[in-house]
C-alpha cells in the first residue's frame, strides 16, 4: 500500500508500545488486530492527559459516555516481535457530539508503518443517544491541538 503524506509535526502526543510475544504470529509479525489495541491505549492515555491538564474530571463521573463508532487502519509495513513503537495520537476533528482521532504508528525515529483513524461519540448513558459535547471539553482539546477542524 502506498503511504499517504502523514505529517508527524501535527501530533502533540504519543505513547510507546513494545510488540510482545502474544501479539505476533509464527513469523514474528504483529497481528493486524493488535494495532486497534494500541490505538485504544493511546486514546485512553490522551484522554487521561486532557482530563488532568485541563481539570475535566467532572465530565468523567458517569464514564463510559464515549463509544467507538468507527475505526480504520492502513498498514504499510509489518511490526515484528520486540519492535519499539510510538503511537502518535491526536484529535483531528470535533463535531457536535463526536470527535475524530488520528493515529500514526512509528518505528524508530520516523518510519511510519501504519496510519489509522477513529470516531468516538459522546452518548447519554440512559437513552444511548448522542449527546452534545461539553464546551469545556471542546475548548480543552482545541487548546491542546495545533491543527483541528
Amino acid at each position: 500500500m502506498k503511504k499517504a503524506a502523514i505529517n508527524l509535526n501535527v501530533f502533540n502526543f504519543f505513547i510507546e508500545e513494545t510488540v510482545k510475544f502474544h501479539e505476533v504470529d509464527r513469523m514474528d509479525v504483529c497481528n493486524n488486530a493488535v494495532y486497534f489495541n494500541y490505538f485504544e491505549d493511546a486514546r485512553l492515555e490522551y484522554s487521561k492527559m486532557i482530563v488532568e491538564k485541563y481539570n475535566l474530571g467532572k465530565h468523567f463521573d458517569d464514564f463510559p459516555f464515549f463509544i467507538m463508532a468507527h475505526n480504520e487502519i492502513d498498514y504499510f509495513t509489518p511490526a515484528f516481535l520486540d519492535d519499539k513503537l510510538k503511537i502518535y495520537t491526536r484529535v483531528n476533528f470535533i463535531g457536535n457530539a463526536s470527535f475524530g482521532f488520528e493515529h500514526a504508528v512509528v518505528r524508530g525515529e520516523n518510519e511510519i508503518i501504519a496510519h489509522g483513524k477513529g470516531v468516538v461519540v459522546h452518548i447519554n448513558t440512559e437513552t444511548k443517544e448522542p449527546k452534545k459535547l461539553p464546551a469545556d471539553v471542546v475548548n480543552a482539546i482545541r487548546d491542546f491541538e495545533n491543527e483541528i477542524q
